[in-house]
């Protein structure tokens, strides 16, 4: 097999994202034929060198697996958390070691899928492919047009605008002085659905992924999981 870079063999073994693995390698947690490695740009040969991380040797998975999970409030996604919180992969329990792809915050829930492929990882994390997610969202104050096409157009989020989003209000309860809306975007930035609902002066008071690439988990109950089919994984790939 031919020299890969070190982040992209680790993240096709299913040890962490791309992202992620450059920040193992640059703290000095990977070890490579006896030598920790601390260079991005080093190249391995999986048929050949040794890897290691946290003691154990990686190796590529033969076998690609692809599960959506219908996550609930309270988990972190996250492999291995520095406070011990419950995580995403300690619901999905099968012999394979999965990452999660991207990333829904502790206090949301919804659509998430895990998988041991980096090149899927990528794939639907990199905002030039446009892998859509819609949530569902529900807000503090009844929404109003203006702030609607707001969210259409694109809001200023910190050094940022957001891309254009589609919006559907799903329902308004002048009794509680609530909205409930259905936001669709490209772009995965941390936070964005509730940065861009605080945007238009709305407090979150619960937000929900319903698909990832038009793929719901509608049918799934909070907390379970199923693996996507061949022609799921065809769509997004």
């Amino acid at each position: 097999m031919e020299q890969v870079r070190l982040q992209k063999f680790l993240s096709e073994a299913g040890v962490a994202s791309r992202r992620k693995a450059e920040e193992l390698i640059v703290n000095g947690k990977i070890i490579v034929n006896g030598e920790i490695v601390t260079e991005l740009g080093t190249k391995v040969n999986p048929d050949k060198d040794k890897v290691v991380y946290e003691g154990r040797k990686i190796k590529l998975e033969e076998e690609k697996v692809y599960i959506l999970l219908n996550k609930p409030i309270g988990f972190v996604t996250t492999v291995k958390d520095q406070f011990d919180r419950d995580s995403v992969v300690d619901l999905v329990k099968i012999n394979k070691r999965l990452v999660p792809v991207g990333r829904l915050d502790m206090y949301t829930s919804g659509a998430l899928i895990l998988t041991n492929d980096g090149d899927f990882v990528y794939k639907v994390t990199h905002p030039k492919h446009e892998i859509e997610k819609t949530y569902t969202v529900t807000i503090s104050g009844i929404v109003t047009k203006e702030e609607i096409e707001c969210l259409k157009r694109g809001v200023k989020i910190e050094d940022y605008v957001t891309r254009p989003a589609k919006i559907k209000i799903l329902k308004t309860d002048e009794e509680k002085e609530q909205s409930r809306l259905e936001i669709t975007i490209h772009e995965g930035k941390n936070r964005q659905v509730r940065k861009m609902c605080e945007a238009i002066n709305h407090k979150v008071l619960a937000l929900h992924r319903s698909k990832i690439a038009g793929i719901g988990v509608k049918d799934i109950p909070l907390g379970k999981w199923r693996y996507l089919t061949n022609r799921e994984v065809l769509t997004i790939m």
